[in-house]
């Protein structure tokens, strides 16, 4: 199902055949946890020949309204208007990455949210590698716009380096965190230019530079570098430290706010093998990013529902619970909103054997009672 917050919103955007057919098509992403058109075909639950249901999806993926500007934003803003913990202590971390898998190379800005990323704006890049510095203004730009006000800050690895996306980002009052290669140069203020790996960190050293020249190009005016070495942990040694650009007063912000780019990683593979398995779509660049929209709906619904769940203390009817021993949970909100959709449809299509095994296992009646009360609990919040 698609979450309470868009449907109102999806309703009046869309014609009613159109929005019935976008709640069908997110059931099926659902169950399935596939993008693939012709496994979505197969499993559209339409009385029609199949290949009319292929024609079905394909005119679908074709609405002018099915657009990230029309009709992602709309949602996007209604989702962040409920969800203010998108916010931490005022601030907003925006994550740019880059994901490719065979010709489709995907370059994205996401929201961090809770241990995991939302995405906001895309683009399918009609080469393989690395993205320039145009391409990524032009992703970054439109959510800029979008969330003007807020304070924001644009997380990115070591292919955003560039010196020139971070005074860019500066004249766009945005705060960056951005990871630099080890041999990329800096120089404080009076000193000659040295490579980065040669400023003396070592595994649990930590370093901060305040307004220092980076790279021996002129003309790119002063930024402060962030450096740090994990400390060798059981054994296991991280094989270099973090240099970040960055553009925020202090050591702990800089760190803080870049550790939070991991949160996409999860996203992607959410969106890869550990969801809908979008790398096996044979699309279209120009259909798939229209499916993407499909996508984001259908896994910020689940990642909503499952929050909720845990939130009514519900998660333990729908997978395996975490444990006090445990340091992290288990399960992510998506992971249980992803997963509750096929309980829940098996339950309602096998109502009859279920009842008949309630009578015959008579001895484990209240548990299958309170269970009951908790499925009509967790569908009353779908």
């Amino acid at each position: 199902m698609i979450a309470k917050e868009y449907q109102s919103l999806l309703e009046s955007k869309m014609g009613r055949a159109q929005y019935l057919l976008l709640m069908l098509l997110i059931s099926s992403l659902q169950l399935l946890k596939q993008v693939k058109l012709e496994t979505l075909a197969e499993a559209l639950p339409l009385p029609i020949l199949f290949e009319s249901r292929r024609k079905k999806l394909q005119r679908f993926l074709k609405l002018e309204i099915l657009s990230i500007e029309h009709l992602w934003f709309p949602c996007l803003k209604q989702l962040l208007h409920h969800q203010e913990r998108w916010r931490l202590q005022g601030v907003g971390y925006l994550a740019l990455d880059r994901t490719q898998w065979g010709s489709m190379n995907l370059l994205m800005v996401s929201v961090i949210y809770q241990h995991r990323a939302i995405p906001i704006y895309w683009r399918f890049l009609d080469k393989n590698g690395s993205s320039n510095l145009e391409e990524q203004k032009q992703v970054l730009q439109p959510v800029l716009d979008l969330l003007s006000g807020s304070k924001l800050v644009v997380l990115g690895d070591r292919e955003f380096c560039s010196v020139k996306l971070g005074k860019w980002l500066q004249k766009e009052e945005a705060y960056f965190c951005l990871r630099q290669k080890q041999d990329t140069f800096v120089a404080q203020e009076g000193e000659v230019y040295q490579e980065m790996r040669t400023l003396g960190l070592t595994p649990g050293t930590r370093l901060f530079l305040n307004d220092v020249e980076v790279t021996k190009q002129s003309g790119f005016g002063h930024f402060n570098l962030a450096c740090k070495w994990k400390r060798t942990y059981r054994g296991f040694r991280t094989k270099e430290p973090w240099f970040i650009l960055t553009n925020l007063p202090d050591l702990d912000t800089a760190i803080r706010a870049y550790q939070r780019r991991f949160g996409i990683e999860e996203m992607f593979r959410d969106f890869k093998s550990g969801g809908y398995h979008l790398e096996g779509s044979k699309l279209s660049a120009q259909a798939l990013s229209k499916l993407l929209i499909v996508v984001a709906i259908a896994y910020t619904s689940a990642t909503l529902q499952g929050q909720t769940i845990k939130q009514i203390g519900l998660q333990k009817y729908v997978a395996r619970p975490e444990t006090p021993a445990q340091n992290q949970r288990r399960h992510s909100s998506f992971y249980l909103g992803q997963r509750v959709h096929s309980w829940l449809r098996l339950y309602e299509k096998l109502q009859l054997m279920i009842q008949e095994l309630l009578q015959i296992s008579r001895h484990r009646l209240q548990d299958y009672l309170r269970g009951q009360r908790a499925i009509e609990r967790i569908l009353s919040t779908l």
